[in-house]
């Protein structure tokens, strides 16, 4: 058996079981118990479990259907957003052509930006109100606009995206971890998400504290897809992506 296949299958176990052993897995797999241990090491390396003396239990991931109002959000992780976003802001250059995904985060991008001459894309449309105000250069993606977020959604924002090429472009998420990369509640948030990120040079995701080691119901993007920009970096998360981390 392949260790792929092996491992796999100690996934699949601990998904219904919660913790396995060693000794259950040597007789399950038809394994040595040095092989189980090996695989048991590698899997933990990679967040996927917990190895603890004589097995492993699952790692502790919450899951969430749900996002709360952009006010409730704008008032959370303040100090960590504003730190982000000072970082984000910094990697914005001249005559970049940038896409700003809807959300509180990447809004608290726009007041730092120092850069002349940048062309803005962004579902956001609070997003767009600023730039447009302040520098001038944006477009907003048409279609429906989603009350609780204020995000631009639908087919018409996703066949507009389509045709651009972005030398950078910033997102939000609402949960981070290994198992469910970069995820949110809304597909169709997700879909836009999914393609302007498709359509990224440079690709990041903003990330305070309370997003680790979260999974939300639709997964938008892999981790290895973007870099993350956080202040407190959990987890072994730079062993799949590169990670920016500032202080808050």
């Amino acid at each position: 058996m392949l260790s792929e296949e092996r491992q796999s299958l100690i996934l699949d176990r601990l998904r219904t079981k919660r913790a396995v052993t060693v000794q259950e897995l040597v007789q399950d797999l038809d394994s040595s118990a040095a092989t189980i241990r090996r695989d048991l090491t590698e899997l933990h390396n990679k967040g996927l479990l917990q190895k603890v003396h004589g097995g492993a239990v699952s790692c502790d991931v919450d899951y969430f259907t749900t996002e709360p109002d952009m006010n409730t959000k704008a008032n959370l992780f303040t100090d960590e957003k504003e730190a982000i976003a000072r970082e984000a802001a910094s990697l914005i250059e001249d005559h970049d052509f940038v896409f700003i995904d809807a959300g509180t985060t990447t809004e608290r991008i726009l007041p730092y930006v120092k850069a002349q001459n940048v062309t803005f894309v962004t579902n956001g449309t609070s997003h767009a109100a600023f730039l447009a105000a302040r520098h001038g250069r944006v477009i907003l993606l048409g279609g429906q606009v989603k009350a609780v977020t204020g995000a631009i959604i639908g087919d018409t924002a996703l066949q507009q995206l389509d045709v651009f090429n972005f030398t950078k472009g910033f997102f939000g998420a609402n949960g981070v971890s290994v198992k469910g990369g970069y995820s949110t509640p809304d597909p169709a948030e997700a879909a836009i998400k999914t393609k302007a990120m498709h359509h990224c040079h440079h690709a990041y995701v903003l990330c305070d504290s309370s997003k680790f080691d979260k999974i939300s119901p639709i997964t938008f993007a892999p981790l290895e897809s973007a870099t993350i920009i956080t202040t407190h970096v959990k987890g072994a998360y730079s062993s799949y992506t590169e990670v920016r981390e500032v202080l808050p």
